[in-house]
C-alpha cells in the first residue's frame, strides 16, 4: 500500500517537470558556497554509452526550481520535491530552508543511491571532512541530533502555547498554557543553535520526521 501512494506521488511529481532550454552548466565557483548546491551521478542509456547528469540547486531562486543538466546542457526543471525520469529510474531532490534533504537517485526496483556532490561546494566539503576526520565528524552529528530533540521539546509546548492564544482557536478549543516558560535569550539562542544543526544535517543529507520537524515547519 506504502509503494502505490509513493508510485502515485512521483507519477504527479514527474507531471511537473519542464523540458529545459539547453543552456550550459556553470562550474561550481568557491564564492557560491552558501546558495548554490551541485550533486552528479553516471548513468547508462540505450546507446550503451556513459552519461553525466547533474542536479543543480540555487537557493536564492525565487521559483524554488530544481534544474537537471545532461552532459553539461539543461535538460529539465521542476519545483521542489522534485522527480526527473532518467535512466533505470528516477532521481528525486528536496529543498527545505536549510538545505538539501533528499537528493537520490531510486531504480526502477527501488534501490536508492545517493549522488556525488560536486568537490567544492558545501555538501562536497562536509564529505570530505568525515572521510578525513571520521570520529569528530560522527561527534558533529550527534550533537546536531541532540540539539534539535533539545530544541523541539523545550519549544514545542511554547508553541503550543502562542498558538492556542488566537481568538479563533481559543474560542474552540480553550487556551494551553506552556509548562516550559524560557527566558527570550534561551529562546533566541536555541534558534539559532537549531539552525545550525539543521544545516549540519542538510549538508550530510540527514533528515528524520522526528528530529528534524522543527526545521520542517517553516517549509511545511
Amino acid at each position: 500500500m506504502f509503494r502505490f501512494f509513493k508510485s502515485k506521488r512521483r507519477e504527479r511529481a514527474v507531471k511537473k517537470v519542464k523540458s529545459g532550454d539547453g543552456h550550459a552548466l556553470k562550474p561550481f565557483r568557491f564564492y557560491e558556497i552558501l546558495y548554490r548546491s551541485l550533486f552528479y551521478i553516471n548513468l547508462h542509456e540505450d546507446d550503451e554509452e556513459k552519461h553525466t547528469y547533474a542536479v543543480h540547486i540555487n537557493y536564492f531562486d525565487e521559483n524554488e526550481s530544481i534544474d537537471l543538466y545532461r552532459d553539461g546542457k539543461h535538460h529539465a526543471k521542476a519545483s521542489t520535491p522534485a522527480v526527473f525520469p532518467v535512466p533505470g529510474g528516477v532521481i528525486e531532490a528536496a529543498a527545505t530552508t536549510y538545505g538539501l534533504k533528499r537528493i537520490h537517485y531510486i531504480t526502477e526496483d527501488e534501490r536508492e543511491f545517493v549522488l556525488s556532490p560536486d568537490r567544492r561546494s558545501a555538501e562536497g566539503l562536509r564529505m570530505r571532512f568525515d572521510a578525513k576526520f571520521p570520529e569528530i565528524s560522527a561527534i558533529i552529528g550527534k550533537l546536531a541530533i541532540f540539539i534539535l530533540l533539545v530544541s523541539l521539546i523545550l519549544g514545542l509546548p511554547q508553541l503550543a502555547s502562542l498558538i492556542s492564544e488566537i481568538p479563533f482557536i481559543a474560542e474552540r478549543f480553550g487556551s494551553f498554557d506552556s509548562p516550559i516558560i524560557l527566558p527570550s535569550w534561551v529562546n533566541t539562542t536555541l534558534l539559532i543553535a537549531g539552525a545550525i544543526a539543521a544545516i549540519e544535517r542538510a549538508l550530510t543529507l540527514k533528515n528524520h520526521w522526528l528530529i528534524d520537524m522543527e526545521t520542517s515547519w517553516w517549509d511545511d
